[in-house]
């Protein structure tokens, strides 16, 4: 009897070990957004013969140029979170916010992200430099940084370029404040690249006013 009892025991033990064996689920990274809704796009109106805008798609610095989200401790040093990243790359998430910023200036006839069926009279190209938070000094603070130049579409003549540079103090030291402090800090720089570049455009002289 002891033995039949030991032998219909074994396979729960076995069970109980293999389980224990098993490797366990991996754990799903968090994912979070730049555009926290705030620069949604509104109606504005534009003046007769206003240009027509396309926006290339953002290029990234290497090591800015995937999901990572980065951080940094040491000068010169890029580290990535290991459980939390961009739901995009950050270029990515940039470009319809670009748009919509620009759209709303009020300075463009239209603004439309490249590749596109219609003629621009302008386009913009970017880069993002950095988006980062930095670990050396505390409170972190998150460093954004995009280049931008505004090109006559038909000549490639550069209008205008400029570099944005926005740091934005997070309110916790862990991926979730550095993801709301990078939130803030892309509101204020999209607010700088449209008030730029939609004076910039105000003062091209008008396709009509050229020819005269």
């Amino acid at each position: 009897m002891k033995r039949r009892t030991l032998l219909m025991a074994s396979p729960m033990l076995l069970g109980g070990c293999a389980g224990s064996l098993l490797p366990k689920p991996s754990r799903s990274p968090t994912s979070f957004t730049l555009d926290d809704g705030s620069s949604a796009a509104t109606a504005v109106s534009t003046a007769d013969g206003a240009p027509v805008l396309l926006v290339d798609m953002p290029r990234a610095a290497p090591g800015f140029d995937s999901k990572r989200m980065i951080y940094t401790r040491r000068p010169q040093e890029l580290e990535a979170y290991a459980f939390s990243e961009w739901v995009e790359t950050p270029a990515r998430l940039l470009a319809p916010m670009l748009v919509r910023s620009l759209q709303s200036g009020g300075a463009f006839g239209a603004v439309m992200l490249a590749p596109s069926a219609a003629l621009g009279t302008l386009r913009l190209e970017s880069e993002l430099i950095r988006l980062q938070q930095d670990f050396n000094v505390y409170p972190s603070i998150v460093r954004l940084t995009v280049r931008a130049t505004l090109l006559d579409a038909s000549t490639r003549a550069v209008i205008a370029s400029r570099e944005f540079d926005e740091r934005e103090a997070s309110l916790s030291e862990d991926a979730s404040g550095g993801a709301a402090a990078g939130q803030r800090a892309i509101q204020r720089l999209l607010t700088e690249f449209s008030a730029f570049f939609s004076q910039q455009a105000r003062l091209r002289p008008s396709a009509a006013g050229s020819d005269k």
